[in-house]
């Protein structure tokens, strides 16, 4: 009985929360139609998720090339098939590997900073005297965030890609002893387009959802700087597993519209 109970627990926690998730999804749709939210406040998250997130992007990006060059290369020196080492290295990371990478950093950074930043103003009462005030805090505080997270995301995930290549291309050369024209010809030859703009797609949806999260953590934290502690935590995990589960569904949606 007590791990019926545990388990009756547990689903209707994870009930709760993903009712939260979607009543803030559909709070920011509302918001949106017709857009109202302040620009200012959106310039600013832009820089403070963007262009702060650039340089640890830009190097889980370089990384992930080099790992996927490194992990085909023991394939490629048996059977010289030099060739196909820029079609393995750019099909996974353009599809898989470079937009979750991506996103899970983007989440562990952004996210986490985003469900502290508003955990701090809803214990601190700051939410409180905005709606005092007259003011949306989804208006002025959720909208703005949503829609940085979405683009921002969006460009790193693209600037990733391309320097996640620069990075295999690299480690071909140096390592592998495979010249990088011949990595970057495979790239060329394999047309990953499909590949590519099926990865943006994916960043789009990761940055939704990791906006959605963290907001919904941020805005229900209840118990001080313990509660802020605790929903940072379930923010990352509950982050974590929309990116999985959204990886996922595109990945199916994607595949199921290419054999129909």
């Amino acid at each position: 009985m007590g791990l019926l109970a545990s388990i009756g627990r547990n689903f209707l926690t994870s009930a709760e929360t993903l009712g939260g998730i979607v009543l803030v999804l559909l709070r920011i749709l509302r918001a949106l139609l017709p857009p109202r939210f302040d620009r200012d406040e959106t310039w600013l998250n832009l820089y403070k998720v963007g262009v702060k997130s650039f340089p640890i992007v830009i190097m889980t990006a370089l990384f992930t090339g080099a790992i996927m060059v490194i992990q085909s290369g023991q394939y490629v020196k048996q059977t010289g098939a030099t060739g196909l080492l820029g079609w393995g290295a750019g099909y996974a990371v353009l599809a898989e590997i470079g937009p979750v990478l991506i996103g899970l950093m983007f989440s562990g950074r952004v996210g986490a900073n985003n469900t502290a930043e508003l955990g701090t103003m809803k214990v601190t009462e700051q939410i409180d005297a905005l709606r005092a005030l007259a003011i949306d805090p989804v208006h002025y505080l959720v909208v703005p965030r949503f829609v940085a997270m979405m683009l921002m995301l969006l460009l790193l995930t693209a600037l990733g890609d391309l320097f996640a290549l620069v990075g295999g291309a690299l480690t071909s050369q140096f390592i592998l002893e495979v010249d990088w024209r011949v990595f970057y010809q495979g790239v060329v030859n394999s047309n990953l387009l499909d590949e590519y703009l099926t990865g943006l797609v994916k960043a789009v949806c990761f940055g939704g959802s990791i906006s959605v999260i963290s907001c919904h953590y941020g805005l229900t934290v209840s118990g001080g700087a313990t509660g802020v502690g605790r929903a940072v935590n379930g923010c990352v995990v509950t982050s974590a597993i929309g990116i999985f589960v959204f990886d996922y569904i595109v990945t199916f949606a994607v595949n199921f519209l290419k054999l129909g």
